[in-house]
């Protein structure tokens, strides 16, 4: 695997402000989860996406909170280095609001892609791995050469 140490920055457009707020909050919710203990299993049962909930027809709402939960350090030291490459030049071509619906977006419908092949997995899915596919495809499209 190769690991980015960095890329050149779009001079102008939107400043990562989406960027910078998604790395904090993912980086706290992680620090909360260090902190409750033995309750931690409780929390991914409750906030990451189970496939099988999710056929049953509950539990929509993970499909939004699963992106902010990772499961141990190099899980989303991984996630937030990719986000911290890649995320800024996008979210300056896209705009604040834009990259943010589509940030969204594209970790609900990698979520949906998960459950649509797991449909009865009672394993709990979590992290911004899906989000940050897309993201990582936006800028792939936008910058090809780099």
């Amino acid at each position: 695997m190769i690991f980015p140490i960095g890329d050149e920055n779009v001079i102008g457009g939107a400043k990562p402000y989406v960027s910078y707020t998604l790395i904090t909050l993912n980086i706290l919710i992680f620090i909360y989860t260090l902190s409750i203990g033995n309750e931690i299993g409780n929390f991914y049962r409750a906030y990451a996406t189970i496939p099988a909930q999710l056929m049953d027809g509950y539990g929509f709402m993970t499909l939004l909170t699963n992106m902010f939960l990772h499961g141990g350090l190099m899980h989303i030291a991984g996630n937030m280095l990719f986000l911290w490459i890649f995320s800024d030049n996008v979210e300056a071509i896209f705009g604040n609001f834009w990259f943010f619906l589509f940030y969204l977006a594209g970790g609900i419908f990698a979520t949906l892609a998960h459950v649509a092949f797991n449909q009865t997995s009672i394993i709990p899915s979590l992290g911004a791995s899906g989000a940050l596919s897309a993201v990582m495809g936006a800028y792939l499209v936008f910058f090809p050469k780099s």
